[in-house]
């Protein structure tokens, strides 16, 4: 599986848990540390923390998927898990506002709004 289809299979993943406003950017010529960030939200403390232990549940049963690291899960506000050519960041929405990793990291052309 390449990073692109990685990217869109946790994508999709988010998306069956009712994550909120998914993207995933590019950021291959932008960086060295991975292929794709995937972008995510959830409406509460609760969720982000489902939505980020759900994920890695899957991809590890479904796919042999393991995260090289993984942090954030247990406060609920933003988890971020590292599956090397793609990083994942699943935010609260106070924290996605603050942080804005969609404006940091687009020039335009590289972020691709998730539509299940």
């Amino acid at each position: 599986m390449d990073s692109k289809e990685k990217a869109l299979l946790i994508c999709d993943f988010l998306s069956q848990k009712k994550a909120k406003g998914i993207v995933y950017i590019a950021v291959e010529h932008k960086t060295s540390l991975c292929d794709y960030f995937v972008v995510a939200g959830g409406s509460s403390k609760t969720q982000v923390k489902a939505l980020a232990e759900n994920l890695e549940e899957k991809l590890k049963k479904e796919y042999s998927l393991t995260p090289r690291r993984s942090e954030g899960a247990r406060e609920g506000r933003w988890a971020v898990i590292d599956y090397a050519d793609v990083i994942v960041h699943i935010f609260g929405d106070e924290e996605r506002d603050f942080y804005n990793l969609e404006r940091l990291w687009e020039d335009g052309e590289n972020l691709i709004r998730f539509e299940d």
